[in-house]
């Protein structure tokens, strides 16, 4: 229909063309100039009428793709006040820009959608081109490393030096796992990596998880078995040698006690066998004890969850332990902000948990001059409750910090090794963490985080 009409229109102007030459022609014949020059001026305005009325459909076409190369979809062409040529292509015009306008809103849509996913997950996501310029970054990965903002990927050096060498030297599709510590956190971060192209330009993503409890949960695990298998070949080996020693003992001494004729033996050897035997005995049962010890260390399974006030919790316990640190005039400060912290857990279990800690910490601040021990609960501002055992003891060497949480690690004499692996077990079944900070000669911070 348009080629109908613009052949109709150019068909007109050309016939009044021919018109007004053959006129021209005519009165020329005649040596009538006059008409002549109307005539000319009339060719002249008539062709420019023909050029643009041939060309203003390319010009409108033009225009059309101008703004679609410039991504302006917001042209609308007029359909009603328009030359009948033009109206079905002005048609067409609008309905492509409606089209891309609905295609442009439907992936503006999906990708506000995905950026909402991906703010939401616990999973911190990065994005960097060649240069180490950063593209995307979502929320978890500002949070977990505290970092407001991350323009440049190198800018990580200077906050997480561990953590850039640990992504600088990641290769994709090979995981790996770099512990790093954020302020008061210690932390195990799964790093893995893809590389993509994107408008010929390369791409780096990065994606990081913390697994420190899921690892500690598989360690603890781990751990439960094996003390289950040795406690339970420790005292079926023991057992009977502990009952075989008592047997022998009380034989000999039986025999000591019931004979009255002159001894056919040396009266000291059968005493040095009865105190052999009794060693044997005593060491046995010991053994014993220990192994019942870890068996039930391995046994906690479920926490017994209540609604507890911190502050009650440190002042029983301060009661508990007011005699022994005061033998050792050991001050014990308490600190709760707010004063009526709540906590969810299991009572008996915290109150191990603490008490074992402030013994270890009395044992640290032994021979130091002014030995103080603090107690301090406290709401972190992401409605996280922590509670902290602060000493001001001899602290711990850092090449020890990895292996007091280990069962049977101990730096005691007397110790046992089952405190702090208890301590550790017990917030796990409590979906918390027990972090600690330390100075060798300045003391030592133990962080149980619910």
């Amino acid at each position: 229909m348009i080629f109908k009409r613009l052949e109709i229109g150019i068909f007109f102007r050309l016939l009044a063309l021919l018109v007004l030459l053959y006129g021209a022609v005519y009165y020329a014949h005649k040596s009538t100039y006059g008409p002549v020059f109307f005539a000319a001026f009339l060719l002249v305005v008539l062709v420019l009428e023909l050029a643009r009325y041939v060309t203003r459909s390319n010009k409108e076409l033009a225009s059309f793709i101008l703004a679609v190369k410039y991504r302006d979809f917001s042209q609308h062409f007029n359909e009603e006040h328009t030359n009948p040529s033009l109206k079905q292509l002005h048609m067409a015009f609008n309905q492509i820009n409606s089209t891309f306008r609905q295609l442009s809103a439907e992936k503006e849509a999906q990708f506000k959608y995905l950026q909402t996913v991906l703010e939401l997950i616990d999973t911190g996501i990065i994005s960097y081109d060649a240069e180490g310029h950063v593209e995307w970054v979502n929320e978890s990965f500002k949070q977990t490393l505290e970092l407001p903002y991350l323009r440049n990927i190198h800018a990580l050096q200077k906050r997480h030096e561990r953590l850039y060498d640990a992504i600088t030297h990641l290769e994709p599709g090979n995981p790996s796992v770099v512990k790093l510590t954020v302020g008061k956190r210690t932390m195990q971060l799964l790093l893995s990596a893809t590389s993509f192209k994107l408008h010929g330009r390369e791409f780096t993503l990065i994606a990081f998880k913390n697994v420190s409890h899921a690892l500690d949960e598989t360690e603890t695990e781990a751990w439960q078995k094996l003390l289950r298998v040795m406690t339970h070949e420790i005292m079926n080996s023991v057992a009977p040698i502990a009952s075989l020693a008592d047997t022998l003992r009380r034989h000999v001494r039986l025999e000591k006690e019931k004979t009255t004729e002159p001894l056919l033996y040396d009266p000291d050897l059968l005493d040095d066998v009865e105190e052999g035997i009794r060693i044997i005995q005593h060491r046995s049962e010991g053994l014993l004890n220990f192994a019942q010890v870890y068996r039930n260390f391995s046994k906690i399974t479920t926490p017994l969850l209540t609604t507890i006030y911190v502050q009650e919790l440190f002042h029983s316990i301060r009661a508990l332990l007011a005699h022994q640190l005061a033998e050792k005039d050991i001050e014990l400060r308490i600190s709760v902000q707010p004063a009526d912290l709540l906590l969810q857990a299991d009572s008996r279990l915290m109150e191990q948990v603490l008490i074992n800690l402030i013994l270890n910490a009395a044992h640290a601040v032994e021979g130091r001059e002014h030995p103080q021990i603090q107690l301090v609960g406290k709401a972190e501002e992401n409605e996280r409750v922590t509670l902290e055992v602060i000493d001001n003891g001899t602290g711990i060497p850092a090449e020890l910090l990895d292996s007091i949480f280990i069962p049977f690690f101990t730096t005691h004499q007397s110790g046992s090794g089952i405190g702090l692996s208890l301590a550790k077990q017990i917030m796990h079944l409590h979906k918390g963490s027990i972090q600690v900070q330390s100075v060798e000669g300045a003391g030592s911070v133990f962080r149980l985080h619910f």
